[in-house]
């Protein structure tokens, strides 16, 4: 029997659906490293895991190895320490380094997680990247703008999706960010990039001690960079019904370049990736761990299958039955327009549900009085599925057309 260590930080919905993936695998033992105490976990879930640890802050490398060694005398040796958020990955990989657990080391996790160590690995095997350097002050930011031109792009080395992530477009700009405070340091740098102009894709794939056995891929509209500076924009995110698109399939030998040269080994990644408009493509940040942006539950419907215990077994046994893709899926992302910090109503929707009719496979609408979000995925969201690219598409235009999140 296997015993796997599950980093759960916070006990929110998202999470427990993981936490009741790998506790419902055969001939597992599951015990939780939560900031929050084990009363957090619903009943159903809370008998059935072995052991519970709580720790001050699981972005600790350190809490986490004095967690392991309290779990392993009270339940046994663990076989495998896992976590999803992208900000664990480091962390839980100092902590198999320290305790010999099987999974991804420090050394490769620095490779996910550092930026521009990324870059600087995929340049070195020759995989097609946008030129970066990582800027220590002001000048080397200056520097690196005046020999790249504009415009360029300037986000945290270590940072998580597209969140505090800039597209400077001129010299004024560039000191309007460092009047915010934002002027890259030692202390705190700055990863810079070359803008780049062209379609934006993922490729999710599954490998198995770094052989890739399985990949799906969505399609950005528009990029993440896009919707963060208009918050007013909608956006969606689609995995077509066809698994030959040429358009990916030429893409995976640069993603397996990749995934080779960053050191993966047993893992779901997620890769974000360019096509310019000459038809050459590029990667742009890799994450080794399950994607956000609702991915998981569209692979899950495009398959026709629960990727969420698909990827619990896959890390727990090095075990995976490659499904066959059978739908086109795709969410919608509503976000609120308005100065207000509510939401105040929600217009259109009746009439985007009668004409998408039953395409529609999940919807989480705003809710009145409900505080504006934090991040771009929006107040909420409709998850489409349909037979064919074409029908999904249709589907979340007419979505992203007629519903309008009222802020106020």
């Amino acid at each position: 029997m296997r015993h796997v260590a599950l980093v759960a930080p916070r006990f929110l919905p998202n999470t427990l659906r993981y936490v009741a993936a790998f506790v419902e695998q055969p001939d597992v033992r599951v015990s939780i490293i939560s900031e929050d105490p084990a009363s957090g976990l619903p009943p159903s879930l809370r008998e059935r895991i072995a052991g519970h640890y709580a720790v001050e802050s699981c972005l600790q490398g350190g809490e986490l190895v004095r967690a392991c060694q309290a779990i392993a005398r009270g339940v046994g040796p663990i076989d495998r320490l896992c976590g999803v958020l992208e900000q664990l990955q480091l962390a839980m990989a100092e902590a198999r380094d320290a305790l010999g657990i099987e999974g991804m080391g420090s050394e490769v996790a620095r490779n996910f997680r550092d930026k521009d160590r990324m870059k600087a690995v995929l340049r070195g095997a020759e995989v097609p990247v946008a030129r970066s350097a990582l800027a220590t002050s002001p000048d080397e930011l200056r520097r690196f703008a005046e020999a790249i031109g504009y415009p360029i792009v300037v986000k945290p080395p270590a940072g998580l999706g597209a969140r505090a992530t800039f597209r400077i477009t001129s010299d004024e700009q560039l000191r309007g960010l460092f009047a915010l405070g934002l002027a890259p340091s030692p202390a705190q740098p700055a990863q810079a990039e070359e803008f780049v102009l062209g379609r934006e894709f993922t490729c999710e794939t599954i490998t198995i001690r770094g052989r890739p056995v399985w990949r799906s891929g969505t399609r950005y509209f528009p990029g993440p960079l896009e919707v963060l500076e208009n918050p007013w924009m909608q956006y969606v995110v689609l995995l077509p019904r066809e698994d030959d698109d040429p358009t990916w399939r030429s893409f995976d030998p640069i993603n397996a370049a990749a995934l080779e040269a960053l050191g993966v080994g047993t893992a779901i990644t997620h890769m974000e990736w360019f096509q310019r408009h000459d038809g050459s493509m590029l990667v742009n940040e890799v994450g080794a761990r399950p994607p956000g942006v609702l991915i998981m539950p569209l692979m899950s419907l495009a398959f026709e299958t629960d990727m969420i215990a698909a990827w619990a077994e896959l890390m727990t046994f090095d075990r995976f039955d490659p499904p066959a893709r059978r739908w086109a899926a795709g969410a919608a992302f509503l976000r609120g327009q308005g100065r207000g910090d509510r939401v105040v109503a929600v217009h259109g929707w009746e009439e985007a549900r009668a004409r998408v009719g039953d395409v529609i496979v999940e919807a989480n609408l705003p809710r009145p009085g409900q505080p504006r979000a934090e991040g771009y995925e929006g107040e909420g969201h409709v998850i489409v599925r349909h037979e064919t690219t074409a029908g999904a598409q249709e589907a979340l235009r007419e979505i992203i057309t007629r519903v309008r999140v009222e802020l106020g």
